[in-house]
């Protein structure tokens, strides 16, 4: 990609969203986010990327490639689709049978998540190791890599909005809260209790997880958190080093940049 108008489209499918970003060269320029909805066909997507395209004034012939992160096989197949069909692109697909340059310690390197993958490449790419990556989303999940950067592992929790949900689903009497701190741990009404139990549960969980994981590693690790609701448990905490909220995005522009520059000099 050597034309300054050459662009990268990257996507990042998750449970709850999907986040489509634009990078020219290594430099992201645009992204937008829309529900994963799992019913769109490749039609219906390419709709959504020649919108977005429209409004940002790009255009659709200068994207060059495409490298998808996703964790809902539905949507990895329109995505794809829409990149043959619409952009004429062979779209790379990330996941942990490619050699992204990360060894993956896993029992299984099969299941770990190719955001996961993402987020772990892209942590170690700007600030090294040992760190840990916390991807606040649909579930909070952190992802630990080795001085050497060697994926290790991680741990898969509760998301703060899956808790919030939860909670008004199965007690009937509990309401749908807005995600925000309360003033005090001790609430005064339903509302306040039920924030307190989730914000300040998961500020002090995510916090005791972190010490654990260091502690298991050697004691220093550089933690990065990401995801939608990293912004908000950050600013109650010293324990966050760095917040990138477009981390995925990132890690998959990275994997697509050593693939193909790998495929380039083969």
């Amino acid at each position: 990609m050597s034309k300054l108008t050459t662009m990268l489209l990257a996507i990042d499918v998750g449970n709850t969203h999907t986040v489509l970003g634009i990078f020219r060269r290594s430099k992201p320029v645009a992204d937008w986010r829309i529900a994963s909805a799992t019913v769109r066909t490749e039609d219906e997507v390419w709709l959504v990327v020649k919108l977005f395209l429209g409004h940002a004034s790009m255009r659709a012939r200068d994207i060059k490639g495409v490298v998808i992160s996703s964790v809902v096989p539905e949507l990895t197949t329109a995505f794809e689709d829409m990149a043959k069909k619409h952009l004429h692109l062979s779209p790379l697909t990330v996941s942990a049978e490619l050699d992204v340059g990360m060894p993956v310690r896993y029992e299984n390197p099969r299941a770990v998540g190719a955001d996961r993958i993402c987020n772990a490449v892209a942590a170690f790419a700007k600030y090294g190791g040992p760190c840990i990556v916390l991807d606040f989303g649909t579930a909070t999940t952190y992802d630990v890599i080795s001085k050497k950067g060697e994926y290790l592992g991680g741990v898969i929790a509760p998301g703060v909005e899956t808790a919030a949900a939860e909670l008004h689903r199965r007690a009937a009497m509990l309401p749908k809260v807005k995600l925000q701190f309360p003033e005090s741990v001790v609430g005064t009404n339903t509302v306040s209790a039920m924030q307190a139990g989730i914000l300040l549960g998961a500020l002090d969980a995510m916090e005791g997880m972190i010490r654990r994981i260091k502690k298991e590693i050697g004691g220093r690790a550089v933690v990065v958190a990401t995801g939608g609701f990293s912004s908000l448990i950050a600013q109650h905490t010293t324990a966050i080093d760095h917040i990138v909220p477009p981390l995925v995005l990132e890690g998959a522009r990275i994997i697509y940049g050593r693939l193909k520059g790998r495929k380039r000099k083969d």
